[in-house]
């Protein structure tokens, strides 16, 4: 099943040199999530040929214009498309206003229904779960409330080996094995031993999103270990006093929580304005933990199962 992270925007608080405002688009199974909206999202959704109207669910992490800017032009692109189903927004205090508020002052009544969620800023807290999936969202150290998402596939069931089954298994016997039970027959002797006849869980997946935050090591245990951490690195090691002074992180800061985190792979963005060259950002994180990569608008990170 897919687990596929799109690169929508990678830039942080001005456009530059062809990177525009923070937006990632992410695919699990039939979910599109769009994390962050900033300002040129639909264009760069068109660009990549991205299917806007399947995108059910949005995350936005705080209330600074390069990470929600982009939102009431898809709220209007969507019911311009006549969209039906409902839409799910998950963000700060003072988002639902935001739209709201526009939606009135345009006469505008939506085709479809908007669903807020208000996320909290003081503890971890369960967003969304259906039967493959959670998300989660947790605080960060930002200047304003901000929250990053962890998104988790659940523990998922053992398979049955095609190459070892009886041809004339019934189903339910292959309903038992499924279970990851043994199958016995009426008199309760023992026919198949389920380790015989299946294979182990494929491994489930996790990504998890930092937006914009200082150098905070109490995050480390919430992303522990993930597949794919994402984590802010606006400035170069050089403006380690000023990334502090804006609450945000270093190349080497960001390496340094994704080595502590343990996770496997580390994807950096929300470059400064100020460098056109990212070469020394990835050479910089890299240096303290290798498996780091840039998040280049339009690339795609799959996580195999």
């Amino acid at each position: 099943m897919s687990f596929e992270l799109k690169i929508l925007g990678s830039n942080s608080a001005t456009p530059a040199y062809g990177r525009h405002h923070t937006a990632q688009l992410l695919k699990i199974r039939a979910h599109n999530f769009l994390i962050d909206c900033g300002e040129s999202t639909q264009t760069q959704l068109t660009r990549y040929k991205c299917k806007t109207i399947r995108i059910n669910h949005i995350f936005i992490s705080h209330l600074h214009g390069d990470h929600y800017l982009g939102l009431m032009g898809l709220i209007f692109t969507l019911h311009l498309l006549q969209r039906k189903d409902d839409l799910y927004i998950y963000g700060q205090r003072g988002l639902q206003e935001i739209i709201t508020t526009q939606l009135k002052y345009s006469d505008t009544s939506l085709n479809y229904k908007i669903h807020f969620h208000e996320l909290r800023t003081d503890k971890p807290e369960l967003i969304f779960e259906d039967k493959y999936l959670t998300v989660e969202s947790f605080p960060l150290n930002h200047r304003i409330a901000c929250c990053g998402f962890i998104f988790k596939e659940k523990p998922k069931p053992i398979r049955l080996n095609k190459e070892k089954l009886p041809e004339n298994l019934t189903l339910a016997q292959i309903g038992t094995l499924k279970k990851g039970e043994d199958v016995y027959n009426e008199a309760g002797e023992l026919i198949y031993k389920n380790s015989d006849l299946t294979l182990p869980p494929r491994e489930s997946r996790s990504y998890a999103y930092c937006s914009d935050t200082k150098y905070d090591e109490s995050i480390i245990p919430i992303i522990k270990g993930v597949d794919l951490l994402y984590h802010e690195a606006t400035f170069l090691q050089e403006k380690a006093f000023w990334a502090e002074q804006t609450f945000h992180s270093t190349t080497e800061q960001a390496a340094g929580i994704a080595k502590a985190a343990q996770v496997k792979q580390l994807l950096i963005g929300h470059y400064s304005a100020r460098y056109k060259d990212l070469t020394p950002f990835l050479e910089e994180a890299k240096s303290v933990f290798d498996n780091t990569y840039l998040a280049t608008e339009g690339e795609s990170i799959h996580i195999p199962e």
